[in-house]
């Protein structure tokens, strides 16, 4: 049975910087697609960033410049690195990763104080 499981949220202040990780149990044969979702407080869930099997990285606006995700297939780990975090990113992150199915991890609380 696959399982993500999100890591590395918390408490910073604006300008800081963290780095997510989502560690995936299990074996998923046939990824097409990697990516970091976000939710706020009363918003919809938003692609953040998303990567291809091929390497090819997609980015919200709002984000490009200051997130970068990257994988390690052998440890089977997906990473969001967020630098010059704004209160705007506060929100719940999840991993998602997509074959024929999509797996989604519960997520990981990001809160961004100004």
């Amino acid at each position: 049975q696959v399982q993500l499981v999100e890591s590395g949220g918390g408490l910073v202040e604006a300008g800081g910087s963290l780095r997510l990780s989502c560690a995936a149990s299990g074996s998923i044969l046939g990824v097409n697609t990697r990516g970091w979702y976000r939710q706020a407080p009363g918003k919809q869930r938003e692609l953040v960033a998303s990567l291809t099997s091929g390497g090819s990285t997609n980015y919200a606006d709002s984000v490009k410049d200051r997130f970068t995700i990257s994988r390690d297939v052998a440890r089977k780990m997906l990473y969001l690195q967020m630098n010059n975090l704004k209160p705007e990113d506060t929100a719940v992150y999840y991993c998602r990763i997509s074959n024929r199915y999509d797996y989604w991890g519960k997520g990981t609380l990001v809160t961004v104080s100004s």
